[in-house]
């Protein structure tokens, strides 16, 4: 019977050894599409030479430390290490995170210290963040990936994928998405999770296929090939690792031609076929030897394996020359000269006098005991410390628990708050909004009566057979019906205002009119306190810059923002209104200007101002110059909270007795 746990576990074998080789080749060549080949080195140095623009030279030093990565990597340090000294020097982040690339495959792929390749690829993810470089944010996510892959930390390497899979849908580059596929069916399978690896390696080989590119299609066939076999499938399997082959001969990767021999070979070994698994562990052993030795442990391995019970002689070469290949990698010999240093040196002390070794045995024995009381001493007070640190967690779980209680209850109370500020803002709206539809419906039904009594006069035209006359009334008719739909389509979007403003924002943001929305609060707004208060008068003046045409925003919370600043002014205004003689005219502005990338909206009174020791406090949540009852404090909060949402600024400018200026920024997207 053919064992799937051993081939799914020959697979991981062969994976891991073609990630600790070559295989993040493929996402740093579709990640980058300017990455180069160490044939390039001589050109770009030629290149360095000539540049003048330290700019210019400090992506060349990048672009020559991801040259030479796979062969020297020595003179990737080198390279990178210089670009990241100018990047610095000259305050050029992009060169910065492409230094950091380089270094991170340098410190993950050579084995020297994979924490430091995670620092240094968080600070390369960081970077693209900052300055929004989205053309790399995928790349870095993926090395990134490799490198908590490499960890063992499969849940960051998934969210690394996974985002930047996310970033590479946005139209970065088609190339990105297919290789997050692959990354992820990869974790996937590092997961034991084989229907969602199966799933993502479709779309990856779906996505490869369109791409047209063999470079990627031969990592997604090798993907296929793997899940084909782990499903037991292995005649599929055997035909997606022979195009993978094919693949990577059109453009000769040796590494994926001979990790596709190297999956031929594991297949066949697990379903008892050794003479076809001999032969493509050597076709990978061949190809492997002349390039790079290291990587010819792991056919060298398999063949000992394969052939021990029929050429033992044969099986004992070839285990040789994998012992060798290991020595090789992980540097054996400078480890064992190490090792014999330390013995000469035991040997030379062991040469030592009696009088001296006696000496230095009572001494070590006094140390010891010392060293047993101060230890001791050390361990009771560890001891009393635990039990300090044990009491000390008990009261903080204690108080942690009272102050999430008082936390969840304050949430409460906030939410409860806030729909009493929305609700408030509705009905002020609403008495506006009466006022406004209350014109439209005056027209329609008288409108309507006049042209009821022209049908009556039409009818008696006709009967008397005036029939130019009855066609005269037709067309006053004909007037009044077309003045009918024009008012009652008023009517609807005045309703339809109303229902979009009192509706939950969906967040989701639109091309909006920013003129007529402001001068359609500015109206309901004024109308809203002249239903309170009829004997309320207001000169209202507009300045709208006809330039602006629409801009991205969520209406129905700039809306909001916009009626609170609004139902602020004519408060204030009434306020002075009540508190002057008749001369005064209260006046409120509202006026948009488009700035650079910029869309300014003021909201401006003549009233009484703010004082000057309110006005640090007015954007603070609960905080409210109104009297008791009159007021949740929240409004203001609300709509700072809501302008730095969209990206803009709210800012005010006031003057004690003379009146108030609000200004909101949003930026044109």
């Amino acid at each position: 019977m053919i064992n799937v746990k051993n081939l799914f576990i020959h697979e991981r074998k062969l994976a891991a050894h073609r990630n600790f080789i070559l295989i993040i080749l493929l996402a740093a060549h579709a990640a980058f599409p300017q990455t180069v080949h160490i044939q390039q080195a001589d050109s770009l140095r030629r290149e360095l030479a000539i540049a003048t623009q330290d700019t210019t030279r400090a992506i060349i030093l990048a672009e020559l430390a991801e040259a030479y990565r796979a062969e020297k990597p020595d003179s990737t340090l080198h390279y990178a290490g210089l670009a990241l000294d100018l990047s610095r020097n000259i305050n050029f982040p992009f060169g910065e995170m492409r230094a950091y690339l380089a270094l991170c495959h340098y410190f993950q792929f050579n084995g020297i210290d994979l924490p430091k390749a995670l620092e240094i690829g968080l600070k390369a993810v960081n970077i693209t963040r900052e300055y929004n470089f989205r053309d790399y944010e995928a790349g870095c996510l993926l090395r990134l990936g490799t490198v908590y892959f490499n960890l063992g930390n499969e849940q960051e390497a998934f969210n690394c994928f996974q985002r930047g899979n996310q970033v590479s849908a946005n139209g970065v580059h088609p190339f990105f998405h297919t290789i997050t596929y692959i990354w992820l069916a990869n974790t996937y399978l590092s997961m034991n999770n084989v229907d969602s690896a199966f799933y993502m390696a479709k779309m990856s080989y779906d996505n490869a296929i369109e791409l047209k590119n063999d470079f990627v299609l031969g990592g997604a066939l090798h993907l296929m090939g793997r899940m084909f076999a782990i499903k037991g499938n292995y005649e599929l399997a055997k035909q997606y690792y022979h195009q993978r082959i094919a693949a990577a001969e059109r453009i000769d990767v040796y590494v994926d031609i001979a990790g596709g021999y190297m999956s031929l070979a594991y297949l066949f070994s697990n379903i008892k076929q050794n003479d076809s698994a001999i032969y493509y562990a050597k076709k990978a052993y061949d190809l492997y030897r002349p390039r790079l030795f290291a990587s010819v442990y792991t056919p060298a391995s398999l063949l000992s394996t394969l052939l021990e019970p029929s050429d033992p002689s044969e099986a004992l070469h070839y285990l040789k020359i994998a012992y060798a290949a290991r020595d090789s990698a992980y540097n054996i010999q400078q480890i064992q000269s190490f090792q014999a240093l330390v013995f000469k040196e035991k040997e030379r002390q062991a040469e030592l006098g009696y009088e001296k070794k006696a000496y230095e045995v009572r001494v070590r024995q006094y140390g010891l005991l010392a060293g047993i009381g101060f230890l001791m001493l050390a361990l009771f007070g560890l001891f009393r410390n635990n039990r300090n640190k044990q009491k000390a967690n008990l009261l903080l779980a204690k108080q942690k628990e009272k102050v999430e209680k008082t936390l969840t209850e304050l949430r409460s109370a906030q939410s409860q708050l806030i729909q009493s500020e929305k609700m408030a803002s509705l009905g002020e709206l609403t008495a506006g909004i009466a006022h406004e539809i209350q014109n439209p419906l005056n027209f329609v039904n008288n409108f309507s009566d006049v042209s009821n009594e022209l049908l009556e006069e039409i009818k008696e035209e006709i009967q008397k057979g005036n029939v130019k006359e009855a066609e005269a009334i037709v067309m006053d008719v004909k007037q009044n019906l077309e003045k009918i739909l024009h008012h009652g389509k008023r009517a609807d979007a005045i309703v339809k205002g109303m229902l979009q403003h009192s509706r939950s924002s969906s967040g989701l943001k639109e091309p909006t009119d920013i003129n007529a929305l402001a001068d359609e609060y500015l109206r309901l707004s004024y109308h809203g306190l002249r239903a309170k208060d009829k004997s309320f008068n207001a000169t209202l003046k507009t300045d709208f810059d006809e330039t602006i045409g629409t801009i991205n925003i969520v209406p129905q919370d700039i809306g909001r923002v916009i009626l609170n600043l609004l139902n602020n002014a004519f408060y204030a205004v009434q306020e002075k209104t009540k508190q002057s003689s008749a001369e005064f005219q209260p006046i409120v502005s509202v006026g948009t200007k488009k700035n650079g990338s910029k869309v300014l909206i003021s909201i401006s009174d003549n009233g009484n101002g703010i004082p000057d020791k309110a006005l640090d406090k007015i954007f603070q949540p609960f905080f409210t110059t109104k009297p008791t009852g009159q007021g949740t404090g929240l409004g203001l909060s609300l709509s700072y909270d809501i302008v730095k949402a969209h990206g803009g600024e709210l800012t005010v400018e006031t003057k004690e007795g003379s009146g108030s200026e609000f200004e909101i920024r949003l930026p044109i997207i």
